[in-house]
């Protein structure tokens, strides 16, 4: 009886011990996160720039009063359409009529003290010619006297004392016309003072009307500040009456954009945009100004854009908030990827590279991680899978730095940008030994900030990486070389030849010129990258196009074509256009041999020069699209990423992608570059579903309705 006993209580024991691991083993399957996959897709990609800003007619008027007063009347109210001259208000006149009444008063008293001055004149006149005749009498009486004291019938004081009267008589013309001269001056003073009281008339009946205020354009009165028996009082400022829209056909949007998005902006770019009281429905615009004032509102710097606003059915009204999106750039037939799986890293994967994370509009830093991964060596940057970025990282592990040291080393990378980039403007023969020379710059100053025992490991680094290079260009140095070249083409800012296309024709940059420019360099190396050749291939259109069709050539053969294509250029044009590159090839290989500090003026003049002759063989349709095309290519750039995808037995295996455009949800890809494939529906992975890592609930949710 025991034994039996002591038997069924081992079964038991054994039953609970089986279901306890096979609880504990089913809980533990269950918190294993899943990866949440998601697809690769090829389509259209739209760059945007998102801002927000207040509608308002393009023409506003601001009415106003000059001159002080009670509003009498208010003619005008909100909403009324007026007609310029239309009187919409009148202030009080019986003041300013008052001022007339005295005004003309002391005219009519001006004018009579003219007739005053013009009898005395009159008078002067009179006195004039009785003194004159008075004279010419004594001047007889003197002439016969004097004959008869010759004959001796008079004695000499009768003469003489004729002579006294004729001279006293001559007083007496010089004195009158003294008067006249007076009484003259004095008739021009009295008209100057009938003028001055004149013009003081004019100012007081220009007060009087001033009292009708009028609409200055037609238009439609959108505020109304007066009311009848306010007081307007008109002292530095004047005050506002009345705001009249002169066309609510014809609105705009002033948006607030930030620094950081202004350099994306052009005009003539297409935006579109809602307001809230009209849920659902979409307006269309364009950019028709970028404003350079800048704003500062605690420490934010904003840029005002203003962008045309069609109302042709009047139901947009001024003052309504705007949510704008300028699309800043469209690509079409592109691979692209979602952010999500640029973001995000499979947990318990090892990940040396961590290129940059997507965020928005872009990825910040390409350009430095573009050139750094070129000084450092091919070598480097294969034999560490990362390039300057897992050297840092490396440096980070290895030799345990502090926080201090990491953002010492972050500044000395930081100080040397212009330094690196200017690698690739540097003829080809002198690549490597200034490459050189930047990596012992390099590592002198970040020797500096570590300490001696931090020292010891870092020069065993760079002699494992030195090694390495050595022996790959040993084995290898050709190739080398063309990666090399391929590395500095790919990086460089240049314009992407067309929506979609590969590494040999997708990197993006600042404008189509400046493919011009890099590819006139190229071409004194190559001729068959000449600006004057015809363009005999197009790049690649695969994201996965080979390095050997990449590089200056092929982005300006694309450009080229694009421009023909586009623009439809007729055969006169294309023998233009070559002329054009031709004579423009010496220019640009003269920017290399510029001092570094005037390369980047002779650039931009060269890119100006190129974009104004190619526009003066173009007709009025042509310069308009070919605008659009500089708009379109001025804001690409490219810049790396990765992604993780499925690989054997559904382990995430990591895929160097080089991105372009993103619209804040997908990125364009432009290449792969560590020899792996990416196409169209294949997965890539996003996030993670179920377990105890996940974002999501773990639990099934908690079902509708009151709970018991």
């Amino acid at each position: 009886m025991k034994l039996r006993t002591l038997i069924v209580l081992l079964l038991i024991a054994a039953a609970l011990a089986g279901g306890t691991w096979w609880w504990f083993d089913k809980r533990a399957a269950g918190d294993q996160p899943q990866l949440r996959t998601a697809k690769v897709e090829r389509g259209t990609l739209t760059a945007t720039v998102a801002a927000s800003g207040t509608l308002a007619a393009t023409v506003q008027v601001q009415v106003s009063s000059q001159v002080s007063g009670q509003i009498r009347e208010v003619l005008a109210d909100f909403n009324a359409e007026v007609k310029k001259g239309q009187v919409i208000a009148r202030i009080d006149p019986e003041t300013f009529e008052y001022r007339v009444r005295q005004a003309q008063a002391d005219v009519d008293a001006a004018q009579a003290q003219v007739g005053v001055q013009q009898a005395t004149l009159a008078s002067r006149r009179a006195d004039l010619s009785r003194a004159t005749i008075n004279l010419e009498e004594a001047k007889r009486d003197l002439d016969r006297k004097n004959d008869l004291v010759e004959r001796n019938f008079i004695s000499p004081a009768e003469r003489d004392k004729a002579r006294s009267v004729f001279r006293a008589l001559e007083q007496d013309v010089v004195t009158a016309n003294a008067q006249i001269d007076l009484a003259q001056a004095l008739l021009r003073n009295a008209r100057s003072t009938v003028q001055q009281r004149e013009a003081l008339l004019s100012s007081a009946r220009v007060d009087l009307s001033r009292t009708i205020i009028r609409a200055p354009v037609d238009g439609v009165v959108i505020k109304r500040s007066i009311e009848p028996g306010q007081t307007v009082a008109v002292s530095l400022a004047a005050p506002e009456l009345f705001l009249i829209a002169q066309n609510l056909r014809d609105m705009q949007v002033e948006v607030s954009i930030d620094e950081a998005e202004v350099s994306r902006l052009r005009v003539g770019q297409k935006t579109t945009f809602t307001v809230d009281a009209f849920p659902g429905r979409t307006f269309s615009g364009l950019v028709t100004q970028v404003r350079k004032a800048a704003l500062n509102v605690q420490n934010v710097i904003t840029y005002t854009a203003v962008v045309s606003a069609d109302n042709e059915s009047l139901v947009l009204l001024p003052g309504m908030t705007a949510n704008v999106r300028v699309i800043t750039d469209v690509r079409e037939k592109v691979l692209k990827v979602p952010n999500a799986a640029l973001r995000f890293k499979p947990p318990g994967v090892t990940d040396p590279s961590k290129s940059a994370s997507v965020s928005g509009a872009g990825f910040a830093g390409s350009t430095l991680q573009a050139a750094l991964d070129l000084v450092l060596s091919q070598a480097q940057a294969q034999g560490q899978g990362g390039g300057i970025q897992a050297y840092r990282e490396r440096l980070e592990r290895e030799l345990a730095l502090t926080d201090t040291q990491k953002a010492a080393i972050e500044a000395i990378f930081v100080s040397m940008r212009e330094r690196f980039a200017g690698v690739r403007d540097a003829p080809q023969e002198e690549r490597a030994a200034l490459s050189e020379k930047l990596r012992n710059d390099l590592r002198r100053r970040v020797n500096e900030v570590l300490d001696p025992a931090q020292r010891k490991t870092f020069a065993s680094i760079n002699a494992e990486i030195d090694a390495r290079r050595a022996a790959m260009q040993a084995g290898a140095g050709s190739s080398s070389g063309a990666a090399s070249g391929a590395v500095a083409a790919s990086t460089t800012n240049a314009p992407a030849a067309t929506p979609g296309a590969s590494a040999s024709g997708a990197a993006a940059g600042a404008g189509a010129a400046a493919t011009a420019a890099a590819a006139t360099a190229a071409a004194a190396k190559s001729p068959s990258a000449s600006p004057s050749a015809s363009p005999s291939a197009s790049p690649s259109a695969s994201t996965g196009g080979s390095a050997g069709q990449s590089g200056p050539g092929a982005q300006l053969r694309a450009f080229r074509e694009r421009l023909e294509r586009d623009l439809a250029l007729t055969e006169s044009q294309r023998t233009q256009l070559d002329g054009i590159f031709t004579g423009m090839r010496e220019r640009f290989l003269a920017v290399r041999e510029a001092p570094e500090s005037e390369r980047a003026k002779l650039s931009e003049a060269n890119r100006a020069e190129l974009r104004a002759r190619i526009n003066d063989i173009l007709d009025e349709g042509q310069k308009k699209k070919y605008a659009e095309i500089l708009v379109e290519l001025s804001g690409r750039t490219v810049s790396r990423g990765r992604v993780f995808v499925p690989g054997p037995e559904g382990k995430p295996v990591a895929v160097e992608l080089r991105l372009g455009l993103s619209d804040g949800s997908t990125t364009e890809v432009i290449a792969i570059l560590n020899g792996a494939s990416l196409a169209e529906g294949d997965l890539v992975y996003v996030g993670i579903i179920g377990g105890a890592t996940s974002p999501g609930p773990a639990s099934p949710p908690r079902p509708a309705g009151p709970r018991l």
